[in-house]
């Protein structure tokens, strides 16, 4: 049968999306007895069952995908943003088409995924996809037409970028007017297909880098920890300090009124 260590290396070689070859694995340390090979062995159990779960789920969320195939549309482009309500910082928004029967383990709404596990999708998203796009709208702009404006602008911009046109868009839950393509909204979107999670990701991912950046310039308000968000700390800051040239005024009519006001400069 061979050295446990062998054997070891061998498991870890194996895709976790692949639980035919994980239970071929499991089969064939069948009649071991040795501890350590016994323990590998219920170890490929779990991660073929694991394995098989996943890949279920990543198909409940095909559904929309799938009934736009069966339409006819082969470019399906997956629309989702990410800052809509944070005191600072611009809205994100991603669009995102994916080869068709393309398997991203782990796929799911950003924020259901941690900061690391969204960086490796985000990797893994962007060197699979069709195309992708991902577009910002300052927080300047969104005190001149409103957030749900700027979301619609940062999703045109975003499927501006695309390298191919899409023929069909799913929306996480709203229509943008200003596009002409067809459209399905879907509530939840980011937990119910898989291309408005993939959109999800990058749109969170991006944002969340450049409020990483905000923090080396601002570092008094903590950008990095609560990403713009308006969290006790960051009232705290702005109390302090007032707002900088990130923050949303029309966020922040709940401070007195001196802060709203306060030059960007001062801050």
């Amino acid at each position: 049968m061979g050295q446990l260590s062998d054997l070891q290396r061998e498991f870890k070689s194996i895709p976790r999306e692949n639980p035919e070859a994980l239970h071929a694995f499991y089969e064939k340390l069948e009649g071991e007895t040795r501890a350590g090979v016994l323990k590998l062995r219920e170890s490929a159990r779990k991660a073929e069952e694991k394995s098989r779960l996943e890949l279920q789920r990543l198909k409940k969320m095909r559904l929309y995908e799938e009934t736009c195939e069966k339409q006819g549309y082969t470019l399906i482009c997956g629309i989702d943003e990410a800052g809509r309500g944070p005191l600072a910082g611009p809205v994100a928004a991603g669009a995102v088409i994916l080869p068709k029967d393309c398997v991203i383990f782990g796929l799911n709404d950003s924020k259901k995924l941690s900061p690391r596990r969204r960086e490796e999708l985000y990797l893994e998203i962007t060197e699979k996809a069709v195309a992708w796009g991902v577009g910002l709208v300052s927080p300047q702009r969104i005190d001149e037409i409103n957030i749900l404006q700027a979301d619609y602008e940062a999703m045109c911009e975003a499927i501006g970028k695309l390298s191919v046109m899409p023929e069909i868009l799913l929306n996480d839950a709203v229509k943008i007017p200003q596009v002409k393509i067809p459209q399905v909204p879907i509530v939840k979107g980011d937990s119910a297909s898989v291309s408005i999670a993939a959109a999800s990701i990058l749109a969170k991912v991006t944002r969340d880098r450049l409020m990483d950046e905000y923090d080396d310039v601002f570092p008094e308000y903590g950008f990095a920890s609560h990403k713009g968000y308006g969290t006790a700390a960051h009232y705290e800051a702005l109390k302090k300090y007032g707002p900088c040239s990130i923050h949303r005024r029309s966020f922040l009519k709940t401070l007195p009124e001196h802060l709203k006001t306060r030059e960007d400069g001062d801050a």
